[in-house]
């Protein structure tokens, strides 16, 4: 596939990277020489410096055939703008935009043919939003991911001593929960990933991750650790959009405080949220989290644009004795450093945003894809399509289908039902097929199981 990106910046340059690696075509362009200096040094991949939108610039790039444009320049006009271009001048089939200002994003009509032609918004904060809700949701998670629209989930937990399975064999959940579907779908152990067996032990700090039906997810999350409590207090640090964004959606059954340094910020906020109290201050001043009781929080959440000041505010907030922190942290070499210490989890918008557009780029019908362990590898939904004829998965049990090397299948959402996979189930056309793969390599071999032959039309 010929595919242009606009824009070197970290969620470019990680798409790039993504994209590079399964033998696509791909362009970046950038009017920053030096970014796209070190991504050609880094990648098999041609690089264009220029601005983005300009009719030249895509040219170069190689618009007349590419097959698809994603404009993700930190300027949304630009990549408003140079979809049009596309669209107008070339004629690419898809193009995909991030847009973040929700005054476009909430015009209904704008992003059209006949308006702006965008195939697929992007919206970081949207996404990055919905992500912390989920986690919120679901207290003691380290990741959760929707399938089929939230029939059933992904959900990572740290494995702790004294939880009823740590030391025992995976083949050993069913007997501790006879009525419960569930599987273990993926392992990582000191950073390593493992390739669940029955015979697999599970250790005390493994990740786990497990997917069952949405109903079930408590039940199972019991038996490798001590349950959080419900969260009810919470702490934004931040009220930019994504701050404004989630004490929105979750004010309705949670007590939020918002700490805001604009006061003009803050003005906006208290005329524009119901019950949210917000506060005028530095979230890494010690007297106001002491003042406003920290110690009681559930958890606090950092959310501001600068990584440095998350991670202090949210020490800080850890050492005066918030239960949980929660910190969004931009630069992906800070993740790793600081995840699973005081800081409880750190959110990458750069990841969350690129599993939304690594959906549209994949061939077969894939509906999403998700990263897992911040990149190390991947969950997919797949739809089945065809007879037993022209596909390669219909009509088949799960051991007889070819999976490529290091993948497995999770789950089948059948209709409304969540089937959890065994060597012995059936797939049949339009199920959705959960599939994981900790070897990213052969993305390309599991997108041509699902790809449906010339006999099926």
């Amino acid at each position: 596939m010929k595919i242009i990106i606009l824009g070197a910046g970290q969620v470019g340059g990680t798409l790039a990277e993504h994209l590079a690696s399964e033998a696509n075509d791909i362009t970046v362009v950038d009017t920053d020489a030096e970014r796209l200096r070190n991504l050609g040094d880094r990648l098999d991949i041609r690089t264009v410096q220029g601005r983005a939108s300009f009719p030249t610039v895509l040219r170069q790039a190689g618009a007349d055939d590419a097959d698809m444009l994603v404009a993700v320049t930190n300027s949304d006009e630009t990549n408003m703008v140079a979809c049009q271009v596309a669209h107008t001048l070339f004629h690419t089939p898809t193009k995909i935009a991030r847009v973040r200002e929700a005054a476009y994003l909430t015009r209904a009509g704008l992003f059209d043919n006949d308006a702006i032609p965008v195939d697929v918004l992007i919206s970081p904060e949207q996404v990055v939003t919905h992500y912390i809700k989920r986690l919120i949701e679901i207290p003691g998670a380290l990741q959760v991911i929707d399938f089929a629209g939230g029939k059933a989930q992904l959900v990572a937990v740290k494995a702790y001593y004294g939880g009823p399975l740590v030391g025992q064999q995976l083949r050993q959940l069913r007997e501790h929960m006879p009525n419960v579907e569930t599987r273990v779908a993926a392992i990582f152990r000191r950073d390593r990933p493992i390739l669940p067996q029955g015979d697999t032990v599970i250790e005390a700090d493994d990740e786990v991750f497990f997917i069952a039906a949405k109903a079930n997810i408590r039940a199972v999350m019991s038996e490798m650790r001590r349950l959080d409590e419900t969260y009810k207090r919470i702490v934004i640090a931040g009220g930019g959009q994504i701050g404004e964004r989630l004490a929105e959606a979750i004010e309705s059954r949670y007590q939020v405080k918002i700490i805001e340094m604009s006061p003009a910020r803050c003005r906006h906020l208290s005329d524009t949220l119901d019950s949210t109290v917000v506060l005028q201050g530095s979230a890494s001043d010690r007297d106001l989290l002491m003042e406003e009781n920290i110690a009681d929080a559930d958890i606090f959440l950092a959310l501001t644009n600068d990584d440095e000041a998350n991670i202090m505010s949210s020490l800080l907030a850890k050492r005066l004795g918030a239960k949980k922190v929660m910190t969004i942290i931009n630069n992906p070499a800070y993740v790793d450093l600081i995840q699973g210490g005081d800081i409880d989890i750190a959110i990458s918008p750069q990841l969350a945003t690129i599993g939304t557009l690594l959906a549209h780029v994949r061939r077969g019908d894939i509906v999403s894809v998700h990263s897992l362990r911040r990149g190390a590898a991947e969950a997919i939904e797949a739809i089945a399509h065809g007879d037993s004829k022209s596909s390669k998965v219909i009509g088949k049990a799960i051991r007889d289908i070819g999976l490529p090397p290091g993948t497995t299948i999770g789950a089948i959402i059948r209709d409304e039902e969540v089937i959890i996979a065994h060597d012995d189930t059936m797939i049949e056309t339009g199920d959705h097929v959960i599939l994981f793969l900790v070897d990213k390599k052969h993305i390309r071999d599991v997108e041509k199981l699902f790809h449906v032959g010339l006999s099926f039309f």
